[in-house]
C-alpha cells in the first residue's frame, strides 16, 4: 500500500467517526456516505472509494469504535456480503 492510499484510508477513518459524531447515537451510515464525503471532486469519483471505506471500516470494527450491521444486527465484517451499514459500537 502506498502513502497516499494509507493517508486516504486514514482519512475514511476520520470521516466516518466525524459522520457518526454529527448524528443521533443510535444512527448508522452506509460506506457510500463515507466515501462521498471523503471525495474531493464533483463527479461520481467517490465510487473508488467504497472498497477503501469498507476496509476502514472493518479497521475501526478491529478498534472496538464501529459496529457493522446488516438487518439492524451486527455481522461479522468479513464474512459480511452485500450491502451493509456502520454505526457507532455499543
Amino acid at each position: 500500500m502506498t502513502d497516499i492510499e494509507r493517508a486516504t484510508e486514514r482519512r475514511l477513518e476520520r470521516t466516518i467517526l466525524d459522520l457518526l459524531a454529527s448524528r443521533a447515537p443510535t444512527a448508522s451510515i452506509c460506506p457510500s456516505d463515507a466515501a462521498r464525503a471523503a471525495y474531493e471532486g464533483d463527479d461520481d469519483g467517490w465510487r473508488a472509494l467504497m472498497e477503501p471505506a469498507r476496509r476502514a471500516a472493518r479497521r475501526l470494527v478491529a478498534a472496538g469504535e464501529v459496529e457493522i450491521t446488516q438487518a439492524g444486527r451486527p455481522v461479522e465484517p468479513t464474512t459480511a456480503r452485500g450491502p451493509i451499514r456502520i454505526r457507532r459500537a455499543r
